[in-house]
This record gives structure tokens, sequence and C-alpha cells, in this order.
């Protein structure tokens, strides 16, 4: 099953952020500006903003004399020892970051053996994460999350997914046609965030932008009350301008 290979704007900063670690990480006693953006061929204002990321995210840190040096973060992503729980909870921080950012709850989604599974999320009180009342795993075809991962597909595992789950109709707004669905999927622009206007449940809109790491399919997305429509393109934007550090996470 393999994925589709279109950059979006979160792939080509992470992108351009490992270069910026790898050029860090080699320079043991710090490394100026200046030197990366020769090293890396990145200028001023695309480096700035990626370094200011980087030293928000822990992963590099300044000395006194300005230069970078790799920061906690990246120490304790790059051990095998306790990676997973590092990884872990490095990225529940950068989702309740981005759940106070956004005003939304936030969701990490993965395509794994062919199935959509939510492997962390944010919510809190004023946040609160959606119902799952039916499991995320039957209704890709409804949920934003579960078009995006779809949406990362090829044709043939599109059509793999919706042959073993049956499109049923969640509410009167579900598409259940697999022909209209897959034409939707396959016109969607990668930098466009997908959306999904209470067709999974009623009084509930979401959006997703995809991260993709490696070679399975992930997405970052968000849920709102149907109230708060009105914010989704916004928040959308914002989860998609905000999604790097978490593909950054996922990639060291």
């Amino acid at each position: 099953m393999a994925l589709k290979h279109e950059p979006t704007t979160p792939n080509h900063s992470a992108q351009d952020a490992l270069r910026v670690l790898e050029t860090v990480a080699g320079h043991t006693t710090g490394v100026t500006d200046a030197e990366l953006t020769r090293r890396t061929g990145l200028g001023t204002e695309r480096l700035t903003p990626l370094l200011r990321m980087l030293r928000r995210e822990g992963y590099v840190e300044q000395i006194t004399d300005g230069a970078y040096v790799t920061g906690d973060a990246l120490t304790r992503l790059g051990s095998a020892h306790h990676r997973e729980e590092a990884l872990r909870e490095k990225l529940q921080h950068t989702l309740d970051r981005l759940r106070d950012s956004v005003g939304a709850a936030v969701y990490i989604s993965r395509y794994v053996d062919g199935e959509v599974t939510i492997t962390q999320y944010a919510d809190s009180p004023a946040t609160p994460a959606v119902n799952e009342w039916v499991d995320f795993r039957s209704s890709a075809h409804a949920t934003a999350l579960g078009k995006s991962l779809l949406g990362q597909l090829d044709h043939n595992g599109r059509r793999d997914h919706l042959s073993r789950h049956k499109m049923a109709r969640l509410t009167s707004r579900t598409i259940t046609s697999d022909k209209l669905l897959l034409s939707r999927l396959e016109s969607q622009p990668p930098t466009v965030p997908h959306l999904d206007l209470q067709e999974y449940a009623v009084g509930t809109v979401c959006a997703a932008v995809p991260i993709t790491a490696g070679s399975t399919a992930g997405c970052l997305a968000l849920s709102l009350p149907v109230e708060h429509a009105h914010r989704l393109r916004q928040a959308a934007d914002t989860l998609n301008r905000n999604a790097a550090p978490v593909l950054l996470s996922l990639a060291i």
C-alpha cells in the first residue's frame, strides 16, 4: 500500500529543520547563524524562524557567544534508552501548546496496518475532545482525520480501505458514495486542510492536515463545537503552520 508523495508545508519545514539539527549536531563546540546559513543553504529569512522554533522546542540552545549547540530535547529523543517515553512526552507537550494556541482539542492520527489510529490527543474542559460514538477505524469516510489519512494513500490503498469499511451514513451530511469520496480525495490539494462539517457527528466540526513521517501516513487534527464553526478555517491554518514541530519529533 503506497503513499502519495506530494510535499506539504509542514513536511518542508521539518526537512529544513532536520538539516539545521544535523549541522548543529556536527559541531559539538557550537555553530553560528552565519555558518548555519552557509552550510545549510537556507537564507536568513528561512533560518531565523526555524531556529526560533528549534529553541522553543528544546532541540537547540544558544551558548554565551551566541553559537548554537544541541538541546536537551534532542539528546533525549536521540537516545535509544527510553526513547518511546521521551517521544510521547515531547509530543504531548507540543499538543498541549497547540491546543491552547488554536483553542480546540487536537489529535495525532496515523494509518497503521490498514487502520486509522489516534495515537495522542490534547483536550481540556474548555476544548473537549469529540465523542467517539462510532469507532474512528470504521468512519474514515466521515472524519477530517480519516479523509486526510486516506488522501495520503494511493488509489489502490484507498480502494482497499473502503472495501473493508462500509461507508455508513452517520449524519445527514455524511458522504456514502465511494465514487464521490474518491473523486474529492483525488482533487484535494495536498496543502489544503481536510474538513468535517458535521459529517461524523452533529454538533462537531473538524479539520486535519497531513504529517507524513517515513512510510506511514499521519495527520494532525482539531475539533470544535459547531457554534465555533466560524473559527474552523483560521484554526486549521494555525494548525498547519504549527505542524512542523510534531512532524520533526516523529522524524528524529
